[in-house]
């Protein structure tokens, strides 16, 4: 996830990072190579037939609202993981707490949360395939798991059955937060394993193309010299929220505008290390304004 500042109006237009154009220019070019070539066959060779602007204009809010929508389907995904991490992160506090309250100081005490860390980075890996071994040093049974993260917490519930100095208001009191923690788990999987339909992407796709293909004969009277430059920027539009959408459509990808998974789990290692009164690792910073 980018952090910085906001760039100056200046700025604005020359900043690169974290920006779509990159990967939209083939399109963009071809937008306007295509709108130029029609301005000059339309001037020097013969009169092409023009489009209605209030017909293309209709096509466009159509265009619009798909793209919207689509749009606000694919952040509403970003943001309901975000908040089901957040969640993630006060239940493992939330876990250190009751620790404090229903179990002795000990080493199946420091166990029980080193595997709630072990978990969350278990969790990281599944979603964004990163590689974890340095992190759960101790738990690499957990990994031979068809699904890791949710072996952590059964070894956790083994745990919390064998301590025999929590009473029942104790255990229960625990054994609620580790399933909040695994309903957070399955809300992730589900955001993960589900992506936007393909047919709606599909349809938005062509109708993009399509218009883009139709609005220089829009704009052949009305543009003039202009049209391809127009269409440039129409295209920059279209095609950007496009890309904005599919980023967001994948929350948990290890692209500039992914979550950051690695820095929520060394926010969980540092809350852990605290409760067990063990010197907390350092918050991880930003590299060149992305944090991971």
């Amino acid at each position: 996830m980018i952090i910085r500042d906001q760039p100056t109006p200046l700025a604005l237009f020359f900043t690169m990072q974290g920006s779509v154009v990159p990967r939209i220019l083939p399109q963009i070019i071809a937008v306007t190579m295509l709108s130029a070539a029609i301005i000059l066959v339309d001037r020097l060779i013969v009169d092409l037939p023009g489009i209605s602007l209030s017909a293309i204009g209709v096509f466009g809010v159509a265009l619009s609202l798909f793209l919207g929508f689509r749009n606000n389907a694919a952040y509403s995904r970003w943001w309901e993981a975000r908040k089901l991490w957040g969640a993630l992160i006060g239940d493992v506090r939330t876990l250190a707490r009751h620790t404090v309250i229903f179990l002795p100081d000990g080493p199946d005490r420091a166990q029980f949360l080193k595997t709630a860390v072990a978990f969350a980075h278990l969790h990281r890996s599944f979603l964004r395939g990163d590689d974890v071994a340095n992190d759960i040093a101790g738990f690499d049974a957990l990994t031979r798991a068809r699904n890791p993260a949710d072996a952590a917490l059964r070894d956790m519930g083994r745990q919390l059955a064998r301590m025999t100095e929590a009473d029942g208001f104790g255990r229960l009191a625990i054994a609620r937060v580790l399933g909040d923690l695994g309903m957070s788990q399955a809300g992730c999987e589900r955001i993960a394993t589900t992506p936007l339909p393909f047919v709606y992407s599909l349809l938005v796709r062509r109708t993009t193309y399509l218009y883009c293909l139709f609005l220089p004969f829009a704009l052949l009277d009305a543009g003039g010299l202009l049209t391809p430059l127009i269409a440039a920027i129409v295209a920059y539009v279209f095609f950007g929220l496009q890309a904005v959408t599919n980023e967001l459509e994948h929350p948990f990808s290890d692209g500039s505008n992914g979550l950051p998974l690695s820095a929520m789990c060394r926010v969980i290692e540092i809350s852990v290390a605290e409760a067990l009164n063990e010197a907390p690792p350092e918050p991880l910073q930003a590299q060149d304004a992305v944090l991971m």
